[in-house]
C-alpha cells in the first residue's frame, strides 16, 4: 500500500546513512585533515546517538502521537543531512551526524509502531515487515554503492544531499497518506535522565574499546547501570521494566542484540578486507555487495511463509543458524583469498541470516503490543538492534585490530560466532515455542 511504501522510504534513507560514510572517509579525511581515530565518530555517532534516543522516541511516540512524531523525525533528518553536507569542519560534520541519528530515533519506531497498528493480524504484519525490512536492509548495502559513486564522480557532500530532497518528498506526502493521530492523553513527564543515560553510557564504552581508556569503559558500564536504577523508580520510565516481564520479548531483544553485533562486524570487516585485501577499488568494492543484497531480499521474501509453517521462534532458529555457517565459513579467511571461493559464500550466508533471523524476532519483539505500548515496543527493538550492533562492532573491531591483519579478521569472525551460538542457545531455552508469533 502507499503508506507502506512511504514508511519503507525514509527508512530506506536512514539505513543508507548507516553505511554511505564508509568509503567517503578518505576524502572527508583528507578534506579536513583529521585522524583516523576522530573520523570513526563519523559512522558510530550516528547509530549511538540514534540506538541510544530510540526509547524515548518510542515514548515520545505513544504519548504524542505516530503521525507527528514521524513527520517530525523525518524534518529533524532533511535538516541535519543538509548540515552534514556543507559542514565546514568535521567537528560540525559530526555534531550533524549526531542530529540525525536524534531525527531517526523520532522517525524510525513511529513508522514501526505505525505498521504494527495498520496490519494487526500476524501474517500480515509479518508480510509488511518483511517489505519495510527489505527495503531497510537494502539502504545498508545501497550505501555502500552510493558512497563510492557519489565520492568518486560527483564529491562526498553529496552522500548527504541526496537525502534533502528525497525526505521532503516524504514531509509533502506523507500527511495525505498516513492517518491522522487522535487525541492524545498524557500521563506523565518524559524521562530524560533515562534518555540521557542511554545516549552517553553506550557513547562512553565505545569511546573507551575505541581508544583503550579503561576509565572510559568504567564510566560507561556505570552510566548503563544507573540507567537501570533510573527505570526501576522513576515513575513515568521510558519503557517499564515490567515490559521485559513478557519473556519472548525479553528473549527476542536479547538475542537482537547479539546477533546484530555479528551483522555489523561482519559487513565493515568484509568491506575492508575486499579493499586492503583483495584490492578492490570502491566502486567494484561496492558492487561486490550486490550478491549480499540480491540473497538478503530473496530470504526476506519467504519470511512469512517460514513463520506460517514454522512459527516465529523456529523461524528465527534457522536464520541463527544459517548466519552461523557464513560466520565459520568467513572465519577461515586466507591471507591472500579470493572473492568467488572466500568471501561470497560467507557473504551470502550472512545475508541469508541477517534476512530471516531479524525480521522473526522483529515479529517477537511486537508480539502482543496494542494501541498503547507499539511505539515503545518497537523503539526498545530498534534500540537494542543499533546500539548491540554499534556496540558488536567496537568491541569485534578492537579484536581485529589487536591482531595484525588477516588473523585479526578470523579472529573478530570467530567471536562474532561464539556470540550468534550464545544467542541460539538462549532463544532455544528461553523462548516460548508458540506458531502465533511467539
Amino acid at each position: 500500500m502507499p503508506a507502506l511504501a512511504l514508511l519503507s522510504l525514509l527508512q530506506f534513507l536512514i539505513a543508507v546513512d548507516v553505511t554511505v560514510v564508509n568509503v567517503a572517509l578518505p576524502s572527508i579525511g583528507a578534506q579536513f585533515h583529521a585522524p583516523t581515530a576522530s573520523l570513526s565518530w563519523v559512522v558510530t555517532g550516528y547509530t549511538l546517538v540514534g540506538g541510544g534516543l530510540l526509547l524515548l522516541g518510542g515514548r515520545v511516540t505513544d504519548l504524542l502521537g505516530r503521525r507527528r512524531m514521524f513527520l517530525l523525525g523525518a524534518a529533524v533528518f532533511a535538516l541535519a543531512s543538509l548540515a552534514a553536507g556543507l559542514a565546514p569542519d568535521l567537528p560540525t560534520l559530526i555534531v550533524a551526524r549526531f542530529a540525525q541519528g536524534a531525527g531517526e530515533a523520532l522517525a524510525s519506531p513511529a513508522a514501526m509502531s505505525l505498521i504494527a497498528l495498520l496490519f494487526p493480524e500476524p501474517v500480515e504484519r509479518a508480510r509488511a515487515l518483511g517489505i519495510w525490512g527489505a527495503i531497510s536492509a537494502s539502504g545498508l548495502v545501497a550505501g555502500v554503492l552510493l558512497s563510492g559513486i557519489l565520492t568518486q564522480l560527483l564529491h562526498w557532500r553529496w552522500i548527504f544531499g541526496i537525502n534533502v530532497p528525497l525526505a521532503a518528498a516524504v514531509l509533502l506526502i506523507a500527511p495525505r497518506l498516513l492517518p491522522p493521530d487522535g487525541p492524545r492523553v498524557r500521563t506523565g513527564r518524559l524521562d530524560l535522565p533515562g534518555a540521557v543515560l542511554l545516549t552517553a553510557g553506550p557513547l562512553s564504552l565505545v569511546y573507551g574499546v575505541l581508544e583503550s581508556a579503561p576509565a572510559a569503559i568504567a564510566a560507561g558500564a556505570l552510566l548503563v547501570i544507573a540507567f537501570v536504577a533510573v527505570e526501576a523508580r522513576t515513575r513515568h520510565p521510558l519503557v517499564p521494566l515490567s515490559f521485559f516481564a513478557h519473556r519472548t520479548r525479553a528473549v527476542a531483544n536479547a538475542v537482537t542484540i547479539l546477533l546484530s553485533a555479528a551483522l555489523s562486524t561482519a559487513f565493515f570487516l568484509l568491506t575492508l578486507y575486499t579493499q586492503d585485501v583483495l584490492s578492490l577499488g570502491p566502486l567494484r568494492a561496492g558492487l561486490a555487495f550486490l550478491p549480499f543484497c540480491a540473497v538478503l531480499l530473496l530470504t526476506i521474501s519467504q519470511v512469512p511463509r517460514l513463520i506460517g509453517a514454522l512459527g516465529v521462534k523456529h523461524t528465527a532458529m534457522v536464520g541463527l543458524a544459517v548466519t552461523a555457517a557464513g560466520l565459520a565459513w568467513l572465519a577461515r579467511l586466507p591471507d591472500e583469498g579470493s572473492y568467488a571461493v572466500d568471501v561470497l559464500p560467507g557473504m551470502a550466508g550472512v545475508a541469508a541470516g541477517m534476512g530471516i533471523g531479524l525480521l522473526a524476532l522483529q515479529n517477537a519483539a511486537l508480539h502482543g503490543v496494542g494501541e498503547r505500548d507499539a511505539g515503545t515496543a518497537a523503539g526498545v527493538q530498534r534500540s537494542v538492534d543499533q546500539l548491540g550492533g554499534s556496540l558488536g562492532l567496537a568491541v569485534l573491531v578492537a579484536v581485529a585490530v589487536a591482531d595484525a591483519g588477516v588473523d585479526g579478521f578470523r579472529t573478530a569472525f570467530l567471536y562474532a560466532l561464539i556470540g550468534v551460538l550464545v544467542a541460539a542457545t538462549g532463544l532455544l531455552l528461553g523462548a516460548r515455542d508458540e506458531t502465533s508469533g511467539t
